[in-house]
């Protein structure tokens, strides 16, 4: 069992604020992690340290070993998938389903003068295939679903086999019908032994597929609680965290909370 994510006393200060505060988090090679919290709580924060494309203003992160502000963050982020709706809005709307998983082979977004291998073609389909989206290899990005073009760049972000794949609110605003196909998906994904850490950050208990072992619950920056899931999803937790009293169900690995 190897660290993949390691944070140690990492503080990110903006405009006099602390969005991350004093954060001790770490992430093995086998867990799968759920970062559940209010809006400004510090995950998309959280998930930009991990993609080294913020450093911390103080303290120590280190991702897949290397220490952030010490190691070439451009050979360090090509071990990392990462998907996000903000990354989904620079695809290019005329570029084939294809084309936008095969192009991380490069690391870009849109086909240019890169010349592809077949096994990178073999890759790319290979993937599609694993997310149920075969059938929209020569379909336009412009002209598919939410639900789609999510799982497209997940398939993208899988695509280079990385060493930790982060999933910034994979399935918000989706239908409950694309959601509840996505959250299947990924629950398979997760359960698979040659499957990557995994960190996916939401709002929301519902969208946290089975097969997720850990939860990082954040308020104001700080941890409210980290661990295994069944330990640290509890009524108490997300009442402290939302800072309302909670009442949580489960059943058969899916969540699902209110207020009381």
């Amino acid at each position: 069992m190897a660290s993949v994510l390691e944070f140690s006393d990492v503080v990110v200060r903006r405009n006099g604020r602390n969005i991350v505060d004093r954060l001790n988090w770490q992430v093995n090679d086998d867990e799968r992690w759920v970062v559940l919290g209010p809006n400004g709580a510090g995950k998309t924060t959280l998930l930009q340290l991990a993609d080294t494309f913020m450093h911390p203003t103080s303290g120590e992160a280190s991702v897949l070993g290397e220490t952030l502000g010490q190691t070439n963050v451009f050979e360090l982020r090509p071990r990392i998938g990462f998907t996000s709706s903000a990354l989904a809005r620079r695809v290019p709307a005329d570029e084939t389903v294809l084309n936008v998983v095969m192009t991380a082979a490069y690391s870009v977004l849109g086909r240019w003068n890169e010349e592809y291998e077949s096994m990178d073609v073999d890759r790319a389909r290979e993937v599609l295939g694993d997310w149920a989206l075969d059938h929209l290899a020569d379909r336009l990005f412009g002209t598919l679903s939410d639900g789609e073009r999510k799982r497209v760049l997940i398939a993208r972000a899988i695509m280079t086999d990385p060493e930790l794949l982060l999933l910034d609110e994979p399935s918000a605003s989706l239908d409950l019908g694309s959601r509840e196909v996505l959250l299947g998906l990924l629950s398979t994904f997760a359960k698979s032994p040659l499957t990557p850490a995994m960190v996916m950050v939401t709002h929301h208990v519902e969208e946290i597929p089975p097969g997720f072992t850990h939860v990082l619950l954040l308020r104001d920056g700080q941890a409210v609680k980290a661990g295994p899931i069944h330990d640290t999803l509890t009524r108490e937790n997300l009442t402290e965290t939302f800072g309302m009293p909670i009442a949580l169900a489960e059943a058969s690995g899916r969540y699902a909370a209110r207020a009381y």
